[in-house]
């Protein structure tokens, strides 16, 4: 599951359809997520269990890149894996978008890790988080 949060190919199986990403300690995470263009850095990275980054979007005052924290912590368990994500410092006004959207895409990317097609992803426009206030 680890790659999914730093390969751009593995990325866009489950989210985006255009990453570029440098899973390196200041490196480049940025991902376009139909047209939303969510920029920001890896702030540490320890393979195979823990990715931190910096989160954001291009032209958003309410959330402008790199303004958010999103660590995600990947723990092996007898099934599998157990992936815990924390999005800190989410304004409360962006917090019931990214609720839904995390919701979407971690099942999106459970389908990935586990060897499957997610299929083409159904995110609708509506309740993706704007560019603008």
């Amino acid at each position: 599951m680890f790659r999914h949060l730093t390969d751009p190919a593995a990325m866009t199986r489950w989210m985006g359809q255009h990453a570029t990403l440098d899973p390196t300690p200041g490196g480049t995470f940025n991902v376009d997520i139909n047209g939303v263009p969510v920029r920001g850095r890896y702030l540490s990275i320890d393979p195979p269990r823990r990715v931190v980054l910096t989160w954001g979007v291009a032209g958003s005052t309410d959330l402008p890149p790199g303004s958010t924290e999103v660590e995600f912590t990947l723990v092996p368990t007898s099934a599998g894996t157990r992936l815990r994500l924390v999005h800190r410092n989410l304004p409360d006004t962006q917090a019931p978008a990214h609720q839904v959207g995390w919701t979407h895409f971690l099942g999106r990317l459970v389908l990935t890790a586990a060897g499957h097609d997610p299929g083409p992803d159904q995110w609708q426009d509506d309740a993706t988080p704007s560019r603008t206030d």
